[in-house]
């Protein structure tokens, strides 16, 4: 059957499969879950027009609504690449974790994730996060088994380690946003842009207004004396260059390449 033709809702072998996959991974960026979708077209449909990624995934989303799940879109925040995860609408809390970790090291992610929110970087080094080891809920736990559940939780992709410090993945932003909105309306950050949460950015050193990297990036990418779109004074940080994926696709072309060529010559 042509993809032209499947109904909205109609969920098929290909659509089963690209949901089993992404569950397993949790959170994927946009040239992944592409790829991961040709797969699963080839697998099960490989005569098939493969579908637009934007109506493929409504077509699992309006099958998934009622469960109250939902594959959904965002960015890294460092950097604005697309990522997709499949989220838990029902619950927004960090519960929703239970499933993969014990109570104490839930409590560690409390932790940590308070940390993260109330710092003006978005970050939170591992000796602060460490040093509330004392405080945790359920079994003790030692200093040395908490750095092990932190790497747990960069593996898992809930955090991201960077020189010793930590912060909140693509991943619980878009999982969690919510939770983090309600559980700290005085220290969460918004973003003047996309008005989405913020947890690592860029600020106006005059009015205080906080901006994603990838929404700086965006605003000023014409503007060659930027200024503050709150106060109008200008803006003293350095600015990021917008993601292209193209350029990305070609550097991991260029890097494969000169991988192989190495290869050649030894």
């Amino acid at each position: 059957m042509q993809g032209s033709t499947r109904k909205v809702g109609a969920m098929t072998d290909v659509h089963r499969r690209f949901l089993q996959l992404l569950m397993t991974h949790g959170v994927l960026e946009e040239w992944e879950v592409r790829r991961l979708q040709n797969h699963c077209y080839k697998v099960h449909d490989r005569n098939a027009t493969v579908d637009k990624l934007e109506d493929f995934i409504n077509n699992i989303n309006s099958v998934l609504e009622s469960l109250y799940i939902e594959i959904k879109k965002g960015i890294t925040e460092d950097d604005g690449r697309p990522i997709y995860a499949l989220v838990n609408l029902s619950t927004t809390s960090v519960s929703k974790m239970a499933t993969d970790f014990a109570e104490n090291e839930l409590d560690l992610f409390r932790k940590a994730l308070e940390l993260i929110v109330d710092s003006e970087t978005g970050f939170a080094s591992s000796t602060n996060i460490l040093n509330l080891v004392d405080q945790l809920k359920g079994k003790k736990m030692r200093k040395k088994e908490a750095e092990q559940v932190l790497q747990k939780f960069v593996q898992s992709k809930w955090l991201i380690e960077k020189e010793g410090e930590f912060t909140l993945h693509g991943r619980a932003i878009l999982e969690m946003e919510q939770f983090i909105r309600e559980t700290y309306p005085d220290a969460v950050k918004i973003c003047n842009i996309c008005h989405g949460l913020l947890i690592q950015g860029q600020s106006c050193e005059t009015c205080g207004i906080r901006m994603h990297l990838p929404c700086v990036a965006k605003y000023f990418q014409s503007t060659s004396e930027p200024r503050c779109p709150h106060c109008n004074d200008f803006w003293p940080h350095d600015i990021p260059e917008v993601f292209d994926p193209e350029k990305e696709r070609e550097a991991g072309i260029s890097k494969s390449s000169r991988k192989s060529l190495r290869t050649r010559q030894h």
